[in-house]
């Protein structure tokens, strides 16, 4: 009987599980039915298009400006190393030979004139002198060590102020003719970071016999110390200006069908529109018609519409 009882709960709970289970999966069918065709509407179609599109470029850090004109320098790439200023590079050495009693400094440390670097006893007279750094910088190399002897030639302090540094750029014999002292260069030290300008002040008369490259030297400020000595880098050197009509960023363009577009703003949301390119430098170009003055476009992130537009000709037009 106990048994009969129990197979008969078993059973009954079974059948109101799944019959449970098939009423919740149909009004959920229903109700993903009907959110569809509540958004099935042409014009709550484009209005939804538009919202995903501003949300996905603020997601994306796309940025939006207004065609205007601007200057385009034409420049002229060129690798180089940045090197000390020898001017302002001191090596201190003991006036007299005799036994290092105390060192005050080491490599690394900055130092103002007039800082005491090391104190030494003579050999002759037995009496202490002091050395002290004769410029305000950084020692970059030392040669002591307390309790040896120093000696005139192979004991020093190297101290180096890096505020100004020089640039020794490499110039190939095609651009020397488009170069002369006093043009601009621009040196980009990280993306993040904003350029650093100097203008060419010497251009070597010779040209080195095994790279067969003249030198290009700049004085670049170096107030926060991005630049150390031995790092290569890149000059952008100056050598035209243009006025243009309207100016963009080349990153305001990108390519459909083979073709330059910029992404404008209308009162239909974003639409590609096709251009013609002028002329162009590593990070302007020119735009000679396809955008007008004042009009809005997308400067950066334009990939973000770009992969729309895909995804809609792929998909047939829904967006949702």
């Amino acid at each position: 009987m106990k048994k009969i009882i129990l197979s008969t709960i078993i059973i009954t709970a079974l059948i109101t599980f799944w019959v449970t289970k098939e009423m919740v999966n149909s009004h959920q069918n229903n109700y993903s039915i009907q959110e569809h065709e509540s958004h099935s509407g042409h014009g709550d179609h484009e209005d939804h298009k538009e919202n995903i599109t501003e949300k996905v470029l603020f997601e994306f850090g796309a940025e939006v400006d207004i065609a205007s004109s601007g200057i385009l320098n034409k420049t002229i790439e060129l690798p180089g190393e940045i090197q000390l200023d020898p001017d302002r590079l001191v090596h201190i050495t003991p006036r007299f030979g005799g036994l290092v009693k105390e060192v005050y400094k080491q490599i690394g440390d900055k130092v103002n004139e007039g800082d005491l670097l090391a104190i030494i006893e003579s050999n002759e007279s037995l009496t202490v002198y002091e050395l002290k750094s004769s410029i305000n910088g950084i020692i970059i190399d030392m040669h002591f060590t307390k309790g040896e002897t120093a000696q005139n030639s192979d004991n020093f302090f190297a101290i180096a102020n890096l505020s100004k540094v020089w640039l020794n750029l490499s110039v190939y014999q095609k651009y020397l003719t488009q170069l002369k002292i006093g043009q601009t260069v621009n040196v980009l030290i990280k993306k993040d970071f904003p350029s650093i300008s100097g203008e060419i002040s010497f251009i070597s008369p010779t040209i080195d016999e095994h790279t067969r490259t003249a030198i290009a030297r700049v004085v670049l400020s170096n107030s926060y110390g991005w630049l150390r000595p031995g790092q290569f880098i890149t000059g952008f050197v100056t050598i035209s200006q243009s006025s243009c009509s309207i100016m963009i960023p080349k990153t305001a363009i990108e390519t459909i069908k083979g073709l330059d577009v910029v992404f404008t703003k209308n009162e239909h949301g974003y639409e590609p529109i096709n251009i013609k390119i002028g002329q162009q430098n590593s990070e302007f170009v020119e735009i000679l018609s396809g955008l007008k003055i004042g009009q809005q476009y997308v400067k950066k992130g334009g990939f973000i519409l770009k992969a729309q537009i895909a995804k809609s000709s792929f998909g047939g037009g829904h967006n949702h």
